[in-house]
């Protein structure tokens, strides 16, 4: 499901006609857009804001679409109901919205989901177009995933987002060295060597302080001056940029290659070889596990490219 996923975030980019339509704007959306297409769930159900009685006209603007909560965990939210995803500017002009139709998609805490660039919207639109009829899946819409984050979660909890990285800044993946003194360890020693002592060298360039590097689980502790150089990144982000960090560290078990990237120093495939690097030195040496080893790769591939996707299109790249 995983590679579905990704496959569907990357498709629209180049296909065109049939379905991609929906990279268009909302003006542009064919005429009877407004069909349903089934219905919603019981508790789950997508609530759905109609005209009043009273209003003669229905426009796109009269109407909107809440997601539940549920939206946010992954489970199966009810059917599909919409016919067309389209991206329009949102009221005020500042930003993008994702239409449904003629609905304005909301987040849902029930807030106009208003993105800051039209790539993103668009994005987001293809997710929403992608989804079968027979139900709509949130684990295969990573970015609308993220944008809920990034405009709701993180401007309520930016300090406590901030302070939960820095409380695992100290234990970061690429300051924990395999030993060299023991024949099951010293391949993974040596990899580490060629392919994160470099990362450290950007890091003690960037940020002024030359990381720690250590040898045991318990960890160690990195300067103070170098923890609060990478604090003062995190403040210095925007909510989307740091909604996307977040999601990064929280794969990669690392704050420092979430920051390379973001600093443009590492692309997705290096930092997935980083992240990797004891693993598949075990891999090489044992065997991958069908159904095990492929899927976590798979998965982890999904969740860094879709969050650095995310801060792509946020930049409007």
């Amino acid at each position: 499901m995983a590679t579905v996923a990704a496959r569907r975030l990357l498709q629209p980019r180049w296909v065109a006609g049939g379905r991609c339509r929906l990279l268009g704007t909302a003006a542009e959306a064919s005429p009877g857009g407004d069909s349903a297409r089934g219905g919603g769930g019981s508790d789950d159900a997508i609530y759905v804001k109609k005209p009043s009685a009273a209003t003669a006209v229905t426009t796109r603007d009269e109407t909107s679409v809440a997601m539940p909560t549920s939206f946010m965990t992954g489970s199966v939210v009810g059917k599909r109901f919409y016919r067309d995803a389209t991206v329009r500017r949102a009221d005020d002009g500042n930003g993008w919205t994702v239409m449904l139709d003629y609905r304005t998609l909301k987040s849902p805490a029930k807030r106009p989901l208003k993105l800051p660039s039209r790539a993103l919207a668009m994005a987001i639109a293809a997710e929403w177009e992608y989804q079968e009829s027979d139900g709509i899946r949130p684990f295969t819409m990573p970015l609308m995933k993220l944008a809920c984050t990034a405009l709701e979660r993180v401007p309520l909890t930016r300090r406590k987002v901030i302070d939960n990285l820095m409380k695992k800044f100290h234990q970061d993946l690429v300051f924990c060295r395999s030993p060299a003194d023991s024949e099951l360890t010293i391949g993974v020693h040596q990899k580490q060597k060629e392919k994160i002592d470099p990362i450290l060298e950007w890091v003690d360039t960037e940020f002024g302080f030359k990381p720690v590097v250590y040898t045991t689980f318990f960890g160690g502790k990195q300067d103070e001056g170098l923890a609060k150089a990478v604090e003062t990144v995190l403040k210095k982000a925007t909510d989307c940029e740091l909604a996307s960090i977040d999601a990064m560290a929280a794969a990669a078990h690392s704050l420092v290659i979430p920051l390379a990237i973001f600093r443009e120093r590492l692309g997705i495939e290096e930092a997935i070889e980083l992240i990797r690097l004891e693993e598949d030195h075990q891999v090489d040496r044992w065997g991958l596990v069908e159904g095990g080893h492929d899927v976590d790769i798979a998965d982890l591939k999904v969740q860094m490219s879709s969050a650095v996707v995310f801060l792509e299109l946020t930049w409007g790249l």
